[in-house]
């Protein structure tokens, strides 16, 4: 590299560093989380490259991380002695960002300042939060292993573009030096920096540095400053370091120790969310397999949820050595929402991401974190008021202590937020599967919210009902809207409202629940058993015989849309509907695949018809008949959200009965 090199930052990241240094400062406090964090991961990622390698330590084994402040010059510099950058790298992490996170972090920006600040961290572009407080920023830094002489200066002001150049550098590790705008010289004091830390980086594991201080007759000595000078302010700096934060993992720490204060801020730092969680579990599993685990339940659903590209799962240490973000092996993908922590004590220090898919130790913790955290989602639902509700106890908010009250209504604010992923866990999950059916909460003809569990459906279940009925939709309205629902709605029986995309897939999975079958009421034909008279079964019965000359003819104009026409007792208003047979494919899952790109088996709907119906009645003898069968099928296709197969021409068939 040459000596010094102008370069320009890439476009998001510029667009990035307007926002940071005209908008964000509804919390200018998260720079110094982020920076200190940043330093910490850089530790990290030195003792874990140093598993291999133990020079890259070279003559400092002890990694942390030094915080100081220069009043004169107005710089508050962060500095770490971990892996450090080589020049290339400094231009690759500090002028663009992760490719992978472009797109979403740049279409996220809203101009809610509060909302757009917590997404730094989230993308791992925290560096540039220092913006919000400095006017420009310096970092010196070399990596570990390499000469002093290959050390690296990046240079900007936070506009277009940023200058690189050589340097020498004795130590390894990385020096931020933030030089502060007028407005944020309040972080030239050591009893601002001291309380900020403790509110954001209490937890981090590695020690935090910051000179010791003492009054001095009034002024204030700083023997770092580099001109030497005098400051007045009566305390002076004594040369000495010391720790400032608790410089232990957390999750080592006693429970008794750990305040709810701090939980929530580990989470923070951990998760990169503005929130509180929802609840938390922190324990140490002993036995064959010995772990710490300190899971959470995020309040609310990252945006990327849905992207099953994104890396998501725990931090993984070994022995309090970190080894990677994200080990996916240890938690299932249907609870890719959880965040935390788990440290194991007899996994290898060198574990590897294959050994982890192979390790017996990692099922095992596997299987006790999964069954942790539905511990956690059980003990909500128990306080849940609903649930309060449903087994009759009254006065509720009388009969528990203070810790249960705060629980209420947790698991209907968890559900709404994560309640289709939880889903997934049928299909993934089958030691589980009797437990997450439990979990699981849906609308129905009696409530338009998901509150109604498998467990609630039973206890009103009806006097001879055999099974539990439900039906799949787009939506909420066209589920409750459904012609398939009208006898039910007819004899009052309930039925589960089921409404998100994965519900479908998910209860190929659940056959019963607590040995009740569970039965859609758009697949094979309508037997309600006993609570169907046997008046109407011998009316249906007849309607059937007399239609069958014109079930053929149904049958021959429409023999290449569906399979067949049979006269039903479902319908009460609508002339016709459409279901599939017991093990058929749903039609709105056959359009799901399709709309994902994916092949759907073909298959053709079942044309169900009602026989007392006017439209019905009136196919018999109509010259349009073969116009008026066709239409009758579009419109059962239209009623459960699909749409005809040519649009034109049922629209031509309409006009020309109309006119």
């Amino acid at each position: 590299m040459s000596n010094k090199q102008t370069l320009s930052f890439q476009a998001e990241v510029a667009q990035l560093l307007h926002l940071v240094t005209h908008s964000l400062y509804s919390n200018q406090e998260i720079f110094l989380r982020e920076l200190i964090s940043n330093a910490s991961d850089a530790c990290d990622k030195l003792r874990f490259e140093a598993l291999n390698n133990n020079a890259l330590y070279e003559d400092a084994p002890n990694l942390e991380v030094r915080v100081s402040f220069d009043q004169a010059a107005k710089t508050l510099t962060i500095t770490d002695n971990g892996i450090g950058m080589t020049a290339q790298e400094a231009i690759d992490h500090l002028g663009t960002i992760a490719k992978s996170g472009t797109k979403d972090f740049m279409g996220k920006l809203s101009g809610d300042q509060k909302a757009d600040a917590q997404l730094i961290g989230q993308f791992g572009v925290g560096f540039y939060s220092g913006f919000i407080v400095a006017d420009k920023i310096t970092v010196e830094s070399r990596r570990a292993g390499v000469p002093a002489e290959e050390g690296v200066r990046w240079t900007s002001g936070g506009t277009g573009d940023f200058e690189v150049e050589a340097i020498t550098r004795a130590e390894r590790g990385t020096s931020i030096i933030l030089h502060l705008r007028d407005d944020a010289e309040e972080y030239l004091n050591a009893w601002k920096l001291k309380s900020v830390i403790a509110k954001y980086s209490d937890h981090i594991s590695l020690p935090i540095l910051m000179e010791k201080e003492e009054w001095k007759d009034g002024e204030l000595i700083n023997p770092a400053d580099e001109s030497g000078g005098r400051q007045p302010g009566g305390m002076a700096k004594t040369g000495e370091w010391e720790t400032i934060n608790k410089a232990s993992a957390l999750w080592t720490r006693p429970k008794k120790d750990i305040s709810e204060e701090q939980y929530q801020e580990f989470y923070k730092a951990i998760s990169h969310d503005h929130e509180a969680p929802l609840t938390w579990a922190h324990n140490r599993v002993e036995g064959n397999t010995e772990y710490t685990q300190l899971l959470y339940i995020p309040a609310k659903a990252p945006f990327d949820l849905w992207n099953r590209d994104k890396k998501a799962g725990v931090k993984l240490y070994v022995k309090r050595v970190f080894i990677m973000d994200d080990a996916e092996a240890l938690m299932p993908t249907y609870l890719r929402f959880v965040k935390g922590v788990i440290d194991s004590a007899d996994l290898p220090l060198n574990v590897s991401r294959e050994l982890l898919q192979e390790s017996r130790d990692v099922r095992a913790i596997r299987e006790g974190s999964t069954k942790r955290v539905l511990s956690m989602l059980e003990d909500l639902a128990k306080h849940d008021k609903h649930e309060a509700a449903a087994a009759g106890v009254d006065g509720v908010t009388d009969v528990v202590d203070a810790d249960d009250q705060a629980k209420e209504g947790k698991y209907s604010a968890f559900y709404a937020e994560f309640g289709s992923v939880l889903k997934e866990g049928l299909g993934e999950d089958f030691g589980n599967r009797e437990r997450l059916a439990k979990l699981l909460r849906f609308a129905s003809t009696t409530s338009d919210t998901a509150s109604v569990s498998f467990a609630d459906y039973k206890a009103r279940m009806k006097d001879g009902q055999e099974a539990i009925y439900y039906i799949t939709a787009d939506t909420l309205a066209a589920a409750k809207n459904s012609p398939q629902l009208e006898v039910f709605k007819k004899k009052g029986i309930e039925v589960l409202l089921m409404t998100d995309r994965v519900d479908e897939w998910a209860l190929n999975y659940l056959n019963e629940f607590d040995g009740t079958p569970l039965q859609s009421v758009a697949k094979g034909a309508v037997d309600l058993g006993s609570l169907q008279d046997e008046a109407e079964k011998k009316a249906a019965e007849e309607a059937a015989e007399a239609f069958k000359p014109l079930l053929a003819k149904l049958k021959e104009a429409l023999k290449d849309k569906a399979e067949d026409v049979r006269v039903t007792t479902r319908l009460v208003d609508s002339p016709a509907c459409l279901v599939v047979q017991d093990d058929g494919m749903s039609t709105q899952l056959a359009r799901m695949l399709k709309q994902a790109g994916q092949q759907a088996p073909e298959s053709k709907p079942v044309l169900e018809v009602n026989a007392e119906h006017a439209l019905v009645k009136k196919l018999e003898g109509s010259v349009h008949f073969h116009d008026l069968a066709h239409i009758l099928f579009d419109q059962a296709l239209l009623a459960e959200g699909g749409l005809p197969a040519d649009p034109a021409a049922y629209v031509k068939r309409v006009n020309a009965l109309l006119v």
